[in-house]
């Protein structure tokens, strides 16, 4: 995902979100960690950006 043309990241500033990402680690299956990549490059995203959307709809509603 894109913060559009010309804007730079930077470090522990939060750019999608109200607050920065952590590194986290999860343990998954071949397949449902196949399953993220593939849901996630339909979606033009990271498997990071992936799973927390699909997170964030779960517990939104």
């Amino acid at each position: 995902m894109s913060t559009g043309k010309g804007k730079k990241r930077i470090k522990n500033v939060p750019v999608l979100y109200e607050e920065t990402k952590k590194q986290r680690g999860v343990m998954l299956t071949d397949t449902a960690w196949s399953n993220a990549v593939i849901k996630a490059k339909e979606e033009n995203v990271s498997v990071s950006e992936y799973l927390e959307r699909l997170l964030r709809r779960v517990t939104a509603g």
